[in-house]
């Protein structure tokens, strides 16, 4: 058998255990999740359906918003009819109408056929899909803008969130279209991404992922996995290498998450897995887009104690650190300082003053293991250095026994026990015999 295929049952069980954080955290949450009409065209919803399967049973109420752009270019292709666009939105005539009909119509049959397999042996056996659509989109006409009659293309005016919260809790997937209808009865075609974004808002929402063909990139290629809306704004000014699917969906995305929706995703639908990778591992499959960035540097509260022990007590107990325990740390949390990465407490340290040698002692330095490598150290390591010289601190010192290089690498240097404060001198544990460094960190500015 392939291992790739079939992991070790120790691997499986780790990860099937670092899954289970974000199905509570998830359960009972309404994600809005958007994608164009090409997602049905190209085949890309047949192994779409087997991960909106896997969040419904996860107890995620799912609201999915779907576009139709080729579905409609191809009934209008079958008319002989020319499409007419003004700054990128469509111009709805009364032709073009119609194929917008025909094609949501088509369009949602196949959705729904999709997401009611339930073939012996596959991802979607058992399972017990029930959609409901309905007339949840209250629209008014887009009118008449640089002299051009927009016709029957139209705006959200109002998302009916009593009916769709209804049908969300008897346990229903809702299909919200392209289509929106006004009082009088008039039909109009709707910007997708529009019709995203507004019912995201209004039904409070946690997530509002769009589909795209590309994640955000930044000039060299590089994947940007976390934004905040004002990173987006730069990326969107002076970005090149965005695919026009992914300009527009990141617009959309910095409007939701400034109107109040906490994550904004643009993920992949070319990657098989994009969604469950984005939604239920820590680095993600695309880009992650917040009205403020999720990592925050700050001084410990008496409530961080748990989270901060999660930290320390692996490295008190193959003695990277000294042994505290609950109670010392607890008279001295305001020593400590932490970072945190989406309200999660990803790193400590502490900062303990020696006035008499106009230095500081940084202890307890940790990091969760499997973020060593994204720079937290070092972010805390400047907070510290920062925070002692604001203090009028002169120097800076660690006692260590296993991480000495690290600090060396980082300006410090050795030294021995006599450097020490006289206060701390008297304190040092022979039988530990740490490592002395230190780092001049001169004066506040």
């Amino acid at each position: 058998m392939s291992t790739s295929l079939h992991p070790s049952p120790s691997r499986f069980v780790a990860w099937f255990r670092s899954v289970a954080p974000y199905i509570h955290s998830f359960r009972g949450k309404t994600f809005v999740i958007a994608f164009g009409g090409e997602v049905v065209a190209d085949g890309k919803f047949a192994v779409l359906a087997q991960d909106i399967n896997l969040l419904q049973a996860a107890g995620i109420r799912l609201v999915l918003i779907h576009g139709s752009r080729p579905q409609i270019e191809a009934q209008m292709k079958q008319r002989r009819v020319r499409s007419k666009y003004h700054n990128g939105l469509r111009i709805t005539d009364g032709v073009a109408l119609e194929c917008v009909k025909e094609a949501v119509g088509v369009l949602r049959v196949e959705i729904d056929a999709l997401l009611s397999q339930g073939l012996p042996n596959s991802p979607m056996a058992g399972a017990v899909i029930n959609t409901v659509s309905g007339n949840f989109i209250t629209a008014q006409p887009h009118g008449v803008r640089d002299g051009v009659d927009y016709q029957y293309t139209g705006m959200v005016r109002k998302v009916d969130v009593a009916a769709i919260e209804g049908c969300l809790a008897t346990g229903n997937i809702v299909m919200v279209s392209n289509i929106g209808y006004s009082p009088t009865g008039e039909i109009f075609n709707l910007s997708m991404e529009d019709v995203a974004v507004a019912t995201a808002r209004a039904l409070e929402a946690e997530k509002l992922v769009f589909l795209t063909d590309e994640p955000v990139v930044d000039n060299r290629g590089k994947l940007m996995a976390e934004l905040s809306a004002a990173e987006a704004d730069r990326i969107l000014a002076k970005g090149t290498r965005l695919t026009a699917d992914t300009r527009l969906y990141l617009a959309h995305a910095i409007e939701a998450v400034r109107g109040g929706v906490p994550r904004g995703h643009l993920v992949s639908h070319k990657v098989d897995g994009s969604l469950l990778l984005e939604l239920f591992t820590r680095g993600g499959s695309g880009s992650m887009l917040t009205a403020d960035k999720l990592e925050r540097m700050r001084q410990a509260t008496i409530d961080d104690v748990g989270g901060i022990l999660a930290l320390i007590e692996p490295l008190e107990e193959d003695g990277t650190l000294v042994y505290r325990g609950r109670e010392l740390l607890e008279r001295e949390i305001q020593r400590f300082f932490v970072v945190e990465h989406d309200r999660v407490i990803v790193g400590c340290a502490a900062l303990y003053p020696f006035p008499e040698g106009k230095s500081a002692e940084l202890a307890a330095l940790a990091v969760r293991p499997e973020l060593r490598r994204m720079g937290y150290g070092e972010k805390l390591l400047q907070y510290a250095e920062t925070s002692a010289r604001k203090q009028g601190f002169k120097r800076l010192f660690v006692l260590t026994t296993l991480t000495a290089y690290w600090f060396v690498e980082r300006g410090f240097t050795l030294g021995d026990v006599s450097s020490l404060p006289s206060s701390k001198r008297s304190l040092y544990n022979w039988q530990r015999r740490s490592k002395v460094l230190s780092k001049p960190i001169g004066s506040a500015r």
